[in-house]
């Protein structure tokens, strides 16, 4: 099983949206490395929720990729900001996956705390200046981070 974080702006698409829903196809993705991550993804992988633009931003909860290889719909639809023209049903440009709800973090682990805890070359979510949407995260980091969130408020040693 493989780790990755995915974000969403929670005014677009929120954590509380994922869990009402149940599952969701992951579209909207318009970046070429966050599409080859998706593209990499797993049926059974976990993946963080990051609600990016939020005050504070912050790792949400825990989704789990249930379907891949799904070509992204909105690259087909003309009146979607996600619209593709160059892209055909015989040769999608844009991939995707279907994410299910896992589980809501009772106190969602912030960004702060993130950039206290990892180094850049640990957590790609941390480095200056990346605004990836999609981006692996390694397994050693993956557990820390769902150690962290069962004792939060976290505090540096």
């Amino acid at each position: 099983m493989n780790y990755w974080l995915m974000k969403s702006e929670p005014e677009a698409y929120s954590i509380a949206d994922l869990q009402q829903q149940k599952e969701t196809i992951w579209d909207g993705i318009r970046n070429y490395q966050a599409r080859n991550f998706l593209r990499q993804m797993d049926e059974g992988d976990l993946a963080f929720f990051y609600h990016s633009n939020a005050n504070p931003p912050n790792i949400a909860g825990l989704m789990r990729v249930v379907k891949k290889d799904i070509a992204d719909p909105t690259q087909f639809e003309p009146e979607s900001k996600y619209y593709d023209p160059k892209s055909s049903s015989e040769s999608p440009r844009w991939q995707t996956v279907v994410v299910e709800f896992v589980e809501a973090f009772s106190n969602p682990i912030l960004l702060s705390i993130l950039k206290e805890e990892f180094s850049a070359e640990e957590l790609m979510l941390v480095k200056q200046g990346n605004r990836l949407s999609v981006m692996p995260v390694p397994e050693a980091v993956a557990l820390k981070i769902l150690a962290m969130k069962t004792s939060y408020p976290f505090k540096s040693q």
